[in-house]
């Protein structure tokens, strides 16, 4: 089946699977309310408890949310809260009408925080004791940490759901999302023998093992990583030596390094060594988008359409 093909059968899987759920709501919410047609208004308040850190009570549904997450901005519109999100990080690029400002996650500052008067703020990290920070000025903080497997992606999905509003929209979302990668993966023609592969996140050969969430949807095509045996410490993320990326010869190159580091096949083949490895030789090496393999929302399934796309021209070399 060919890419377009395979994106337009995931894409009408994807939208039975939405019609069906949202189907099956409107008839319970017909048999218990027969005389109403208004949508039913969220349960607030509401208590959450993330995979990390204290549970976090929010009183009524968020009207004015602070993102400091470009991942988690990226689910808050995917649930459907995207007109409830006032601001966001100065990384959040995605969708293209989030309000983007110059609040960075990675170095926050609690008084710009408050000037856009949030009645809810999500982050992915507690950086400098920043929950601590906004609980003093009363503000309710939300916490999606990085997700280490896909079921961490799918518990941030349901988490900004209920902590939003949009409980139904996120099952939807994670229901949608299993769907499309399922389709995907079944579509992809398997190889006659095992790929392997590497994945770079930058150029001094840090990479991504198969325990990780984008380790994961690699796996999910049958592909074995040569980071592997370099993750000592057990961490996900190990720097690997030229020597050991030569020695393990890939049948794939994925570059997640396209945008920040200005990598391509071209500067891959120039390194030392490199324009003898099988992938180079048989141009399989995948040039990324940055933000697809390293974000944890919705669109993994766009950064499975990429690597399935890859795994089906080297089943061919």
């Amino acid at each position: 089946m060919s890419p377009t093909s395979r994106r337009l059968a995931a894409l009408t899987v994807a939208c039975a699977l939405l019609a069906a759920g949202c189907a099956n709501r409107e008839q319970a919410a017909t048999d218990q309310s027969p005389a109403s047609s208004e949508a039913p208004t969220p349960a607030f308040p509401v208590t959450i408890t993330p995979a990390t850190g204290d549970p976090v009570t929010i009183e009524r549904q968020p009207e004015r949310i602070v993102s400091l997450s470009a991942s988690n901005t990226e689910t808050l519109y995917a649930v459907g809260a995207g007109k409830q999100v006032t601001a966001v990080d100065d990384q959040s690029d995605y969708p293209a009408d989030a309000p983007k400002t110059d609040l960075s996650g990675l170095t926050p500052n609690v008084e710009a925080i408050s000037g856009y008067k949030p009645d809810l703020v999500v982050v992915s990290d507690d950086v400098d004791n920043l929950v601590e920070s906004m609980a003093a000025v009363r503000v309710p903080i939300l916490v999606v940490p990085a997700a280490a497997t896909l079921d961490d992606v799918y518990a941030g999905m349901e988490l900004i759901g209920r902590a939003t509003g949009h409980s139904d929209e996120a099952a939807d979302l994670v229901d949608r999302t299993k769907a499309g990668l399922d389709k995907v993966v079944a579509d992809t023609p398997k190889p006659s023998k095992p790929l392997t592969y590497y994945h770079e996140l930058d150029t001094t050969l840090y990479s991504a093992t198969s325990k990780t969430f984008i380790g994961q949807i690699y796996g999910l095509f049958g592909l074995e990583n040569i980071a592997d045996p370099a993750d000592k410490d057990g961490g996900g993320y190990p720097q690997l030596s030229n020597e050991a990326i030569l020695s393990a010869n890939p049948d794939l190159i994925f570059l997640a390094d396209v945008q920040c580091c200005a990598q391509n096949a071209t500067t891959v083949a120039a390194r030392p060594g490199w324009s003898t490895l099988t992938a180079v030789k048989d141009g399989n090496v995948v040039e990324l988008d940055d933000d697809l393999a390293s974000r944890w929302g919705p669109r993994i399934v766009d950064l499975a359409e990429s690597i399935a796309d890859a795994v089906e021209k080297a089943g061919k070399s």
